[in-house]
């Protein structure tokens, strides 16, 4: 019990009464079960509690099962027959609370009235007569049901008329069986982590410890095997409700081996079938791989039981689907993956959510080409303020009642998203939610994220790749996968151990000892956005599988300089999705595995060694030395060639690792789709010996990613990296968006066209590069960034990110000039400052920007016949010259 709260009514349990700040007169307290055995530890508490306070206690019995009440307890037993008829048994109730009335009232297990009244109304009618006359009285009721073995109206009728609802689960660790506890409901009160998962450890009176869950793993382990919604529906009409009843009823068939109506295996095949037709993308090529890979029990409990709405999940959500269950086919998987409990929002809720807020028409004017993109503010807006039906909202209760305060993240699943050749890569939104605060707050930010998801469909960014892909005019709805943010509470802050993107064929050779087909890895520690999004200023770890340890850079300097400085966390503290820098101390990393992540610098643990603790420098470097010593790379290695060999093409996939001691660990898949990339590295040729030094316009010695190239060139859109240095941060911004015009001005479809920078192509940060989107470079050929805007600026390796998955797809060749005071490397300035500049003649109104950008024409050129590039991804060397 608490010091500060005075408690009237108690559970019990005194750390159950600090969460909950005691129970309070007139709390009606529902608990549900999967077993009424789960109950017991709960009431008898309740009842001996009840008697040391000298509180009248009254127990109701009308049911077949055991007493409740311990022997040892003095309590009025009021025996009941519900047979009698529901008017009879009410008002002896009543009579009874009028006689006694303060007092903790106990009442058998609800779920057997439904035998006795052969009705799941009535249960809802008694409770809602019950408990509020209960409520009016200093009294404190204790009430249980059976899990998944209501109506959903009953429900949520109950969930209405109660003040705390808990769902009790029951789970055996080998050594003891633990109760753990999730509050659904607490009326009038609200303390830190309190729809949280906790484990109640069971000692005796102020020994007892209620343990907050905060790992990811074990959360949606416990979870997801309790989770069967289907059966708490009401019985609805139409074709998919009723398909997916009798899916139900067929599965319920199959497993029992005594049903005298048995199932043959042609029409379980051909319900599948049916209900894959219904959830999945129509004629997507993906619908091959979901034949050979789910099963109807997939569909109906993994799927149907977790779909709000109607309609297709999205592509997204079906590559993630698919994948994990080709990996479960083997055994060492099935234990190995992290456990899944997504829920998906169907495409139909998308379209009518359009509707309702008169978004159709206007979204339909977009998608034309001949009114492209027009009326796009006024699309956005009015789906940011839209709202859903009651239906919909009641569903997104029941989901977030299910994550508790779980972190959890609204990801984008449209109907074309993670196709084969169409992965739609960093063009819709995902929103992070620290999913903490009272329900009512929670539900407000779930349903900002979810029209965050809808507005990104009219982006230009997602709008421009669908018409450059001749997408415009095909179905895109849009699905909404919810996940539960995999990792674990480490103080303040919420994030995975490491997380990254991984590649089953690996474009980025820069050693002879690399294997290309073996794959490769980007790594970082905590949220994976670090990862799949351009990071401004920072670095990550790339790997290939077949050599893990390998690494570009020689020496512990340049491993220091080229490692990951920040961390991208959810702040639970705060409520916000953050980033925090790893070297100031900044997260409580006490039981965080840290050596297997870092290894601490000599340099600087020599420099602290005199020093006291609290004054010595951070000595840790992020570098995953351990992590790639474990067998954790040979996992995933094994991963990306089981998952290529079942889709027959590349796969790009995104997941984090969990471990829970210094052997075991868990691997979440949170994503997998096809990967559109040239899978041989070829070694070309070399050009001609005797090139000019002062027709060289540059030389690389990489990183060069995509296939080799010896190709000439006939644009050149050059960003002056010393100008556009000294530019405002609103400048800056122009530069960006003038490039975009540039790249809708020029013939790109026949023609080559090279841009080159410095920094960072895509970057967020203008500081650190040129903030462009997807749109404004999709006409372009080659892609050159250079490290020259201000010292120490090395443009990161994008191998893995959104930016790279597109210029992928576009079959862009990237490369980068980093270290220009060696041999390897130059950029011949004066070839860019004397070569004439054509920006008017296709930007005739932009003149004033001619000094920070050059369109170079190589037709219009008098003293150059050919520009040509000269790119070799197997030995890493590039060369740009002209004849």
């Amino acid at each position: 019990m608490t010091n500060d709260i005075k408690i009237e009514f108690s559970t019990g349990i005194p750390p159950l009464d600090k969460l909950l700040q005691g129970l309070m007169p007139g709390d009606n307290v529902v608990f549900k079960v999967d077993d009424l055995e789960d109950f017991i530890p709960f009431v008898h508490r309740f009842a001996i509690q009840a008697q040391n306070d000298k509180k009248k206690l009254v127990y109701f019995r009308f049911a077949q099962h055991d007493q409740l009440i311990p022997e040892n307890v003095n309590a009025e037993v009021i025996h009941l027959n519900p047979k009698k008829g529901f008017e009879n048994f009410i008002s002896e109730i009543v009579d009874t609370i009028d006689d006694i009335g303060e007092g903790c009232y106990v009442f058998d297990l609800l779920t057997d009235l439904t035998v006795s009244w052969y009705s799941d109304v009535m249960v809802a009618n008694f409770f809602k007569l019950i408990c509020p006359y209960l409520y009016k009285l200093p009294t404190i009721g204790y009430f249980t049901l059976l899990r998944n073995r209501h109506e959903e109206n009953t429900i949520r009728d109950i969930q209405e008329t109660a003040q705390l609802i808990f769902e009790i689960y029951k789970l055996d660790d080998h050594t003891r069986e633990f109760l753990y506890i999730h509050p659904l409901k607490v009326f009038n009160r609200f303390t830190p982590n309190l729809y949280a998962l906790h484990k109640w450890i069971r000692n005796s009176g102020e020994s007892d410890q209620l343990q907050c869950i905060v790992e990811s793993s074990f959360i949606s382990k416990i979870l997801a095997e309790s989770y069967h919604p289907f059966s708490e529906r009401v019985k609805q009409r139409g074709n998919w409700h009723l398909t997916f009843k009798l899916a139900e009823e067929v599965v319920e068939k199959l497993l029992d081996k005594d049903s005298p109506i048995k199932v043959s295996a042609s029409q379980a095949e051909s319900l599948k079938n049916e209900l894959l037709k219904m959830i999945m993308v129509k004629g997507h090529l993906l619908f091959v791989l979901a034949v050979n890979y789910f099963n109807l029990n997939d569909l109906v409990y993994k799927i149907g039981n977790r779909l709000i709405g109607t309609g297709s999940i999205g592509g997204k959500a079906i590559g993630m689907l698919i994948a994990r269950n080709i990996l479960k086919r083997y055994r060492k998987w099935r234990d190995l993956l992290e456990e899944v409990d997504s829920f998906y929002i169907g495409t139909e809720v998308f379209y009518t959510y359009l509707i309702r807020n008169d978004c159709w028409w206007l979204r339909r004017q977009l998608c034309n080409t001949a009114t492209f993109l027009d009326g796009q503010d006024k699309a956005r807006e009015r789906i940011l303020r839209g709202n859903f039906s009651k239906q919909i909202l009641e569903e997104f209760d029941r989901l977030l009642e299910y994550f508790g305060q779980s972190p959890i993240i609204v990801r984008s699943s449209s109907l074309l998203e993670d196709a084969y050749g169409n992965s739609f890569s960093g063009k819709y939104e995902s929103i992070i939610l620290s999913n903490q605060g009272t329900p009512e707050e929670r539900k407000q930010k779930f349903v900002d994220a979810i029209r965050k998801v809808y507005a990104s469909t009219v982006s230009t960014d997602a709008l421009t790749y669908r018409k450059e892909r001749n997408l415009l005019d095909q179905d895109e709805a849009m699905a909404v996968l919810v996940q539960r943010l995999s990792g674990s509470e480490y103080g303040n802050y919420y994030f995975p151990q490491a997380a990254g993107v991984g590649y089953s064929f690996n474009p980025y050779v820069w050693d002879p000892k690399i294997d290309p087909k073996s794959g490769i890895l980007r790594l970082v520690m905590g949220l994976g956005t670090r990862a799949v999004n351009r990071t401004d200023d920072d670095y990550t770890r790339i790997t290939p599988l077949n050599q893990p340890e390998l690494r570009p850079e020689h020496n512990f300097d340049q491993i220091r300089t080229h490692s990951q400085k920040k961390i991208d966390v959810v702040n639970l503290k705060t409520d916000k999705f953050t980033t925090v820098h790893f070297e100031k101390k900044n997260i409580d990393l006490t039981n965080f595995p840290i050596e297997l992540y870092a290894e601490k610098d000599p340099l600087v643990e020599n420099l602290g060694f005199e020093l006291d603790d609290d004054k010595k420098p951070f000595p840790w470097v992020l570098t995953f030395t351990e992590l790639l010593k474990t067998n954790f790379p040979k996992d995933m290695k094994e991963m990306l060639k089981i998952l290529e060999d079942a889709y027959q093409t590349p796969v790009d996939i995104e997941f984090t690792v969990n471990f829970v001691d210094k052997s075991k660990y868990f691997i979440n898949l949170l994503q997998c789709r096809p990967l559109h990339i040239e899978q041989e590295i070829l070694d070309i040729d070399p050009p001609k010996k005797g090139i000019p030094e002062d027709h060289i316009l540059f030389r690389t010695s990489g990183p060069i990613l995509g296939a080799s190239q010896a190709v000439d060139i006939d644009y050149i859109i050059f960003v002056v990296p010393r100008v556009y240095g000294k530019l405002s941060m609103s400048e800056k911004y122009e530069i960006a968006r003038m490039i975009g015009k540039i790249n809708n001005k020029l013939p790109t479809e026949d023609k080559k066209v090279m841009l080159i920078g410095p920094g960072r192509w895509g970057t967020s940060s203008p500081s650190l590069g040129i903030p462009v989107n997807f749109a404004e470079v999709s006409g372009v050929s080659v892609i050159g960034e250079i490290a020259e805007m201000h010292e120490g600026l090395v443009p990161d390796i994008s191998l893995g990110t959104h930016f790279f998955n597109n210029i992928v797809e576009l079959e862009v060749l990237y490369f980068a000039i980093q270290k220009l005071d060696e041999e390897d490397n130059l950029l011949n300035h004066e070839f860019f400052d004397k070569t004439p500049n054509f920006l008017h003649q296709f930007l005739p109104d932009e003149e004033k920007w001619e000094h920070a950008i050059k369109i170079i024409d190589i037709n219009q050129l008098k003293s150059v016949r050919k520009i040509k590039i000269h790119m070799n991804s197997f030995s890493q060397y590039g060369l740009c010259y002209y004849k």
